[in-house]
């Protein structure tokens, strides 16, 4: 049974996690108009690897189980509030947006889980880096292809600025997460505690 503290933290890292896809599935409509990197990026490419910062704190904090219902409530709000919110059903783009995002979400996200659990006794930054990169390349492959493919949108071109900037975050996201593990360290001493009881 999750105490306050625990409990606290699991709803957090779940809202955040909707919240986060939901704008970034918004700003994803939206290329980057400044230095001529309106074929290379959207702003979407800004926010979305928080998500792999917060599977990967819940993954430290919880395991990998309780990590993936937090993928999965993470989904389920921001995919059905993208799908209701966001999506224009008389523009096929955006349904295929709102596709591509759900697809390539519950992929990596699941991805990430695994191969951050797999490294997690290793040292701090190896399983959040490793994870979020690979479940990053994953994410940006599945959702640009299933969003753009037989477009005239630039697809590749602007794959490629996503994952750079995904992958830019990814290794700033280390900063966070390192602050944060201690947090974390006192919910799981809190756990021993009443699992001792």
């Amino acid at each position: 049974m999750l105490g306050f503290k625990d409990n606290r933290l699991f709803l957090t890292l779940s809202f955040l996690m909707g919240l986060i896809v939901i704008l970034s599935n918004y700003l994803v409509q939206f290329p980057v108009q400044i230095y001529n990197l309106e074929n290379l990026l959207t702003y979407g490419a800004f926010s979305y690897p928080i998500t792999f910062l917060i599977t990967d704190l819940a993954n430290r904090a919880y395991g990998k189980e309780k990590a993936r219902i937090i993928v999965l409530i993470g989904f389920f709000i921001g995919i059905i509030l993208t799908f209701f919110i966001s999506t224009n059903f008389d523009d096929i783009i955006s349904v295929r947006i709102a596709i591509g995002s759900a697809t390539a979400f519950i992929i990596a996200q699941n991805f990430d889980v695994n191969i951050f659990d797999k490294l997690r006794n290793k040292s701090w930054f190896v399983a959040p880096l490793t994870s979020s990169v690979l479940g990053s390349v994953i994410d940006t492959f599945l959702f640009f292809s299933i969003a753009f493919y037989g477009t005239d949108i630039p697809w590749t071109t602007l794959a490629l600025g996503d994952l750079f900037v995904k992958l830019t975050v990814a290794i700033a996201m280390l900063v966070p997460f390192r602050l944060l593990i201690y947090k974390i360290k006192d919910i799981g001493k809190i756990k021993i505690k009443n699992f001792n009881y």
